[in-house]
Order: C-alpha cells, then structure tokens, then sequence
C-alpha cells in the first residue's frame, strides 16, 4: 500500500495536518502505538491547553473548535505573573488590546478526540492503529518506506514525525535534538477553591516552588506545580484531604480553601529543539520539532502554526503539480518554523532559568525584571496584542 503521506503519530499535531490535508486529493497514512479506541475516546490527562486567538482561527478553518464542547472552553481575561511573596505583580488584561479575552483554555484531551473526530472523517485519510514504526528505509529517489511492529511496510512520498518530543521516529530518520532537562516535575490536577478566580490566571515563581493557576468554570482551576520529583511523588501519594489542605498551604491562601477536583498526574519537564525540523522526505512537526517548557504556554500553539505551515506548502505543490516533498519546500518550511519557533524556544529556556534558580543574584534579578515590567504599561499592552492577534496562516486546504 503506497500512500501519499504517511503520519507518524495521531496527537494533536499530527491529527490537525491530517485534517488540515482535506480537499488536495491526497492518500494521508495515520500510524499510532495505541488502539482506536484509546485515540477516539481520550481519557483526562490533567493537561489544559492555552490556546490563542490565532490558533482558535486554525481549529476554526480545520472544522475542529465547532467539535468541541462548549461547556469545556473557559476564557482567560487576563494573566497575572508574580515572583516571591511581596514582588509586584505583571499583569496582561486582556481589555488592554480592546479584546474580552486573552485566549481560550481547552482540556488536552477534548482537544484530542475532537481533532480524531474531524481527522478520521476526513477523505482520504487512513488510521493504522496499534502498531509503530520499527524502521525507516530510503527506498529511491521518490519515496520513503515506514517498517511497521505488525510485519507491514509503508512506501510514502512524504514521511511526518508527529510523535512527541521524545520522538522514535525523529531518531529513526536521523535527526538529532537537543534537550533541556530542568529536573523537575509538573503535577497538574483541577482544584476547586472558595474564592472566584475572574477568568485570571496566575503564575507565581515562589521559592523552591513554580506554580500555575489557571481559571476554568465556575470556582474551579487547572493547577500546575513545578517541583522536584522527590516531592511530586509525595504530593501524588497523599489522599484528597491532605493534598487540598497542602495545595492551599502552598499557595498561602490564595483563592480560599481548595480540593482536588479530578486524578492527578505528573510529567517530567524536559524542553526538546530537533536539529532540523526536515530532511531528504520527511518532516517533523509539534513537539517532534520543538517541545516548549510550558511557562509561556506557547507549546500547543507552535504546534498548530507548524502543521497549518507544512499543509500550505503541501497544498501549494499539489496545485504546481510539483513534488510535494520537493527539497526546497521542506527547506522552507523547516527555515521558516526555526524562525517562528527558537527565539522563543531559547528565551522561555532562560526564563525557567532565572525564575527558579534560588541564589541571591538571581532572584534580585528576577524581581528587578519583573519589577520595571510590572511598570511599562507599553509593553503589557503590546504583550495582550500579540496574544489576541488572530491573524494566521491562510486557509491551509486547498
């Protein structure tokens, strides 16, 4: 079975491109470890994803934000960001760039099934689940072919690793990443709280802790914690009791009493920039490319820009009748989201950095920073600009 494009991995990124491919008369290849079921039904990670009014435009035009429940989207009206316990705090309203919201906050895995649901409806499209990738050959001039734990071979025009930021198939194609272990945990879990949180959300660089509040419906959170994972371990094994009247230890009041309100669960927080983000028939994209520390939430949104980049380009070869993995094309693609994508990379690196390293010059620093910051409304109102800013990329269907 020879394909057009073969997609290795059926997250976000990958299930957007395959929808995003709609409408150009092209054979798109899904290939995921995990069985149908698990993709179509997505259980709760604990992730809520910020998404901005330019990645809403791209859910928009790939018909995935009209699948998701309505009751499951919370708006984020502004954003407040604090260092220490008395530091004065930067604020970003949204009403600073004249819009109601800063962005949108969607659970990972609302987001999941909704794009499988579009991604799988889409013609031309094929999942091929409960298998992976074991091999890559370079079979000639004109394709690549994927060797799969099944015993199937995947002759494809183009290959797309889509499979996260510790990517098998990045490695299988031969491209290096360089990765950034911060050597901390993030436990993220709902929290329920006596106190409104007015649609704002908080990040608090607090000593030994990073914390992140984000407003959902009604009197209720999405809490990250960034610690050691000595202590996120211990924090994942107390009973509800103990966790909700530590949590609201933690954050010194803030919002009230608080309670878990769903399972918890823990990540490592490991920041991840492929060498190069394409080679001789392949492409990467998402976190196979560039997976962000999630201080300024930019992650998911890099990954919607990255695929509606690549579909464009595939979209407009297809109407050149040229070669839709035409070396300059994924050459372009690939110049075009480094540019896109690793300032920003190499800034929220430095900015984990500094905002949790514990020395006395650094936290004078850091209060220093955020002090002036907190002071330049210019630059609050620039900020809310370029979050609410809804241009994207042009319609990526052809």
């Amino acid at each position: 079975m020879q394909v057009d494009i073969a997609i290795v991995g059926a997250g976000p990124a990958g299930l957007c491109l395959a929808r995003s491919l709609a409408g150009g008369g092209l054979s798109v290849t899904l290939v995921d470890p995990q069985p149908r079921a698990a993709l179509a039904a997505p259980a709760f990670d604990g992730r809520e994803i910020a998404l901005t009014h330019a990645s809403r435009h791209l859910l928009e035009d790939a018909g995935i934000w009209a699948r998701l429940d309505v009751a499951s989207i919370a708006p984020l009206r502004a954003a407040r960001i604090v260092n220490g316990r008395s530091a004065p705090a930067l604020t970003i309203d949204a009403r600073d760039s004249g819009h109601p919201q800063l962005g949108f906050l969607v659970p990972n895995h609302r987001i999941r099934r909704a794009a499988f649901e579009a991604a799988i409806a889409t013609a031309g499209v094929t999942l091929l689940d409960g298998c992976r990738v074991t091999a890559v050959d370079a079979a000639g001039a004109d394709r690549t072919v994927l060797a799969l734990s099944d015993g199937r071979r995947i002759p494809a025009r183009l290959v797309v690793a889509a499979d996260g930021r510790f990517s098998a198939t990045r490695r299988l194609l031969g491209i290096g990443a360089r990765q950034r272990d911060f050597g901390k945990t993030m436990l993220v879990c709902r929290m329920t709280h006596e106190q409104p949180h007015d649609a704002v959300a908080l990040e608090w660089f607090d000593h030994g802790q990073t914390v992140a509040l984000l407003p959902l419906a009604g009197a209720c959170s999405s809490l990250v914690l960034t610690l050691p994972p000595i202590e996120t371990e211990r924090l994942m094994g107390l009973d509800d009791t103990a966790f909700g009247a530590e949590i609201t230890l933690r954050l010194g009041g803030r919002l009230g009493a608080m309670q878990p309100a769903s399972s918890r669960h823990a990540y490592p927080l490991v920041a991840v920039l492929a060498d190069r983000f394409a080679g001789p028939r392949c492409a990467l994209i998402g976190d196979a490319a560039v997976g962000m520390h999630p201080v300024t939430a930019h992650g998911f949104n890099f990954g919607l820009l990255g695929q509606a980049r690549l579909a464009a380009a595939i979209h407009a070869a297809t109407r050149r009748h040229s070669d839709i993995a035409d070396p300059g094309l994924l050459s372009r693609y690939a110049l075009e989201h480094r540019r896109a994508t690793e300032p920003l990379y190499r800034t929220t690196n430095l900015i984990a950095s500094l905002y949790t390293d514990e020395r006395a010059p650094a936290r004078w620093l850091r209060a220093a920073a955020l002090g002036v910051a907190a002071r330049l409304p210019p630059l609050q109102r620039a900020i809310a600009a370029h979050l609410t800013d809804a241009r994207a990329l042009p319609p990526a269907r052809g």
